[in-house]
């Protein structure tokens, strides 16, 4: 396997996977059962993750998914991760939610997209995925509605970030990571191994925070 690291335009590094594989096992798994509610507007190319509607699944109070623009966020640095329940990374829940609890006041988000792409790791129900995130790790991130994150039937927002990101390509496992700042705009592409508390993902999360 050839893995190359990229510079994005932070100035943090980013990995792009030349096999397209991070882990030993790589084997991709079965399809979503249920299609994310998510548009774009009307005969409009996206040109942020502004442009994004999608459905969260663990808004306070609520019971049902709620339509969530993704342009509430504008101003804020957003850490894009494709989860999963069943996976050797899912520990990184915990990590995920400690960078949260420590940036949010700051203006750091958090957003879950639980997707079933890579070795059936993610076969529960949405209402499934919540409780186990907040019974395991007590998340309090957004997630949102479980869909595919590659192949024929991405999501639009995943097809955007993986043709817009500083490191091109598809996603290759759970827990990638894209950072992106205070502009909508991709900065920083991280495989599933980069830990949410790594040296590398805090520093550029810092310098992200610190551009207004």
């Amino acid at each position: 396997m050839t893995v190359n690291p990229i510079e994005s335009a932070s100035g943090a590094t980013v990995i792009e996977s030349a096999s397209g594989a991070t882990v030993a096992d790589s084997a991709s798994g079965g399809k979503v059962g249920s299609k994310v509610s998510e548009k774009v507007a009307a005969n409009k190319t996206a040109t942020s993750v502004y442009d994004f509607e999608v459905k969260r699944i663990n808004v306070p109070g609520s019971k049902d998914p709620q339509a969530t623009a993704l342009s509430s966020y504008r101003g804020k640095v957003l850490l894009i991760v494709n989860t999963a329940s069943e996976c050797g990374y899912t520990k990184q829940y915990k990590g995920l939610q400690e960078l949260y609890t420590k940036h949010q006041k700051a203006g750091l988000e958090v957003l879950g997209f639980p997707a079933n792409n890579f070795g059936a790791q993610e076969p529960g129900s949405n209402a499934e995925i919540k409780q186990f995130c907040e019974r395991t790790f007590k998340v309090s991130f957004p997630l949102f509605e479980k869909a595919s994150v590659k192949g024929s039937d991405i999501q639009p927002l995943y097809k955007y970030l993986t043709e817009n990101a500083p490191a091109k390509g598809d996603v290759s496992w759970n827990f990638e990571k894209f950072l992106i700042g205070r502009d909508g705009k991709i900065i920083g592409r991280y495989l599933s191994k980069v830990e949410p508390d790594s040296p590398e993902l805090e520093a550029a999360i810092s310098k992200a925070l610190a551009t207004k």
